[in-house]
């Protein structure tokens, strides 16, 4: 299409009514000089438009805004439905998208029995190549995706496990129990790797990676307990390094930002930002009004999928046989792209009904407070991309938000129950919700409607994940039932 002149694409007809437009990136920079355009311009033709303006040798698809509107069918339909004045020049936002399409899961291809307790969390590797699950039966279990059978049952912890992570080069994963124990697994043989982290006097709520462009051999482990103290592990030698305590009650949440920060929430109603090396305490966040439940960074997704790029992503998932430094070089690379010119943004859910938008590596005063939800704020997602934030509740909806601003896009409504769960397809084109109305719900976040309805769970859907090569959705919950979905 380069060859095509700019105008030969828009400027068909001298006497249809037409606009000035300025095509500006993502940071609001313009680009090329303004155009003039029929208002009957549509999405297709500007596509065409803005790759002619910035010269791409290979087409790349774009989404088109106007004051935060998408674009969807053409350019006079935005501007009769935000009454925007013709007189001026009209800034268009493009924002690149995953060059790749994630199809949405439509059938369950198995419902794969085993768990003797509920299902209480499911997650796919980083590179989607395997599966593990924790029960309440105190077991973990890995699952072989290309059979879609029970592959390892791993005993060790004698209380349910409430949490797992996998480690970012996707060799070990760690699970979390109700005894305060924290073991770590080889997924190739379903062993227990080295012995038990033991230490927390209370049950473990949460677990988290350091970053592998931080971290490239994956040695360093933290955990969260109701016990209000964070360790942090050197899965080596199986010792707790440094023990971070200043909260006054349970930590609910971590995570490790690729700034090397540890972010934890607690139900004390703060949020504290502490430096894992020394164990320091750089600050404290406050504005929540009651427990918070989650938090949720910009660069999650990137750093969950390390060295791994979702767009080269093959049906039958391959091992990365580059070594440590190798992987590190790559995953900084990925990470730097997402992190982009803006930084790390993190968001918060309470049990105030509220989320706050943070910039915490530099501020403690939130970008924006997030209000309409109309019960506790249960789950928080950002897409991969880094600019929409997804948030579910016990009030059954799902919210979208603006990454950026923090601003509220739609409310998706659907489920008759409330919403444990959200999992983002890796284009961020798609998000798959698990509720306590035993149903999956898939939605399209760019037109944000319902697009599937995926029920076959006989209770309450507690955890969700899709896979990070798009291929499949698994889902657990009340019913002990692992079910794997297709498209």
């Amino acid at each position: 299409m380069a060859e095509n002149n700019d105008t030969d694409i828009v400027m068909e007809d001298e006497n249809r009514p037409s606009v000035l437009v300025q095509m500006c990136n993502e940071d609001k920079v313009a680009t090329g000089p303004p155009l003039d355009v029929p208002l009957t311009v549509t999405a297709q033709q500007l596509q065409l438009l803005c790759n002619s303006i910035l010269e791409n040798e290979e087409e790349t698809p774009y989404a088109f805004y106007i004051n935060e509107t998408e674009i969807l069918s053409d350019l006079q339909s935005i501007i009769e439905k935000e009454n925007i004045s013709t007189e001026g020049t009209i800034q268009i936002i493009y924002l690149p998208q995953a060059v790749f399409k994630v199809r949405a899961v439509t059938r369950c291809t198995s419902s794969i029995e085993g768990h003797a307790e509920a299902v209480l969390s499911v997650k796919f590797s980083p590179n989607g190549g395997y599966l593990a699950s924790g029960s309440g039966d105190t077991t973990v279990r890995f699952w072989d995706l290309s059979t879609e059978t029970p592959h390892y049952t791993c005993k060790s912890h004698r209380h349910w496990v409430l949490c797992i992570e996998w480690s970012p080069d996707g060799r070990t994963l760690a699970s979390g129990c109700k005894n305060g124990q924290v073991c770590l697994w080889d997924p190739k043989s379903g062993k227990q790797i080295g012995k038990t982290l033991t230490g927390h006097k209370q049950w473990i709520t949460h677990l988290c990676w350091a970053p592998l462009h931080l971290d490239g051999t994956c040695r360093k482990l933290a955990s969260s307990s109701k016990d209000t103290t964070i360790r942090i592990w050197d899965t080596n030698t199986c010792q707790c390094s440094i023990i971070l305590s200043s909260h006054l009650q349970s930590v609910t949440c971590i995570r490790w930002s690729g700034e090397d920060l540890i972010y934890s929430a607690s139900q004390d109603r703060t949020i504290k930002v502490w430096r894992p090396n020394d164990g320091v305490l750089c600050r404290t966040l406050q504005g929540h009004g009651h427990w918070v439940n989650v938090l949720a960074l910009s660069t999650d997704y990137v750093m969950r999928t390390g060295a791994f790029e979702p767009s080269t992503a093959t049906v039958v998932a391959k091992e990365n046989s580059n070594s440590a430094a190798q992987l590190q070089k790559e995953a900084l690379k990925r990470y730097n792209i997402v992190k982009g010119n803006t930084g790390e943004r993190m968001v918060s859910g309470s049990d105030d009904f509220t989320l706050f938008l943070w910039n915490p590596s530099t501020e403690k005063k939130p970008i924006a407070r997030m209000t309409g939800h109309q019960a506790l704020v249960n789950d928080v997602k950002f897409s991969p991309d880094a600019r929409l934030i997804a948030s579910a509740s016990f009030d059954k909806s799902i919210k979208l938000w603006n990454a950026k601003s923090g601003k509220f896009i739609v409310s998706l409504r659907g489920h008759v129950n409330s919403v444990y769960q959200l999992a983002w397809s890796a284009d961020s084109r798609l998000l798959v919700s698990g509720s306590g109305d035993s149903t999956l719900k898939v939605w399209d976040t760019h037109k944000n409607k319902l697009l599937l309805d995926l029920p076959g769970h006989a209770d309450e859907v507690y955890a969700v994940d899709w896979s990070t090569d798009g291929q499949r959705v698994a889902s657990g919950g009340k019913d002990r039932v692992l079910k794997i979905w297709r498209k």
